[in-house]
């Protein structure tokens, strides 16, 4: 059976999973807009309001462990999980393209890159949001009484 500091330091590591997420997520971002120069349309951008704060929150939660961490933390993540589904769907052409929210400027439907054939980067924030909600879920039920 388990004791309680191994709880802990599982709680720990989920917490820090969706930190080195959040953390990995947003260097990435930095990344392609500022070495490979690529604009970031309006939704990346609405996305980047609830990535960025992540790596913080989480962060400060970490040390020392807080799990208090998930009430601030997953509410950002679901947000952002919700706009990288809408512009997933926007870019895959599943929801035409006058719906977007990117009226000027770079158009949200732009493909930059395709990993593997099919990785967009909506569906990165997409699939890195779905880990950090999933992670963070999680936790908050391991925390649960």
């Amino acid at each position: 059976m388990a004791d309680e500091g191994d709880e802990i330091d599982g709680n720990w590591l989920l917490l820090f999973a969706v930190w080195l997420l959040a953390t990995a997520a947003t260097a990435g971002s930095l990344f392609f807009s500022e070495v490979m120069d690529f604009p970031p349309c309006s939704l990346c951008w609405y996305q980047r309001i609830f990535m960025y704060p992540l790596v913080l929150v989480v962060g400060v939660g970490l040390f020392p462990f807080d799990p208090k961490a998930v009430r601030y933390s997953l509410p950002l993540a679901v947000a952002g999980w919700l706009l990288a589904g809408y512009h997933t769907l926007l870019h895959e052409g599943v929801i035409p393209e006058s719906a977007a929210p990117c009226s000027q400027g770079v158009s949200c439907s732009e493909e930059y890159i395709e990993l593997l054939g099919f990785l967009s980067i909506p569906m990165l924030s997409l699939l890195c949001f779905t880990a950090m909600v999933g992670l963070l879920l999680l936790l908050r039920k391991r925390l649960t009484p």
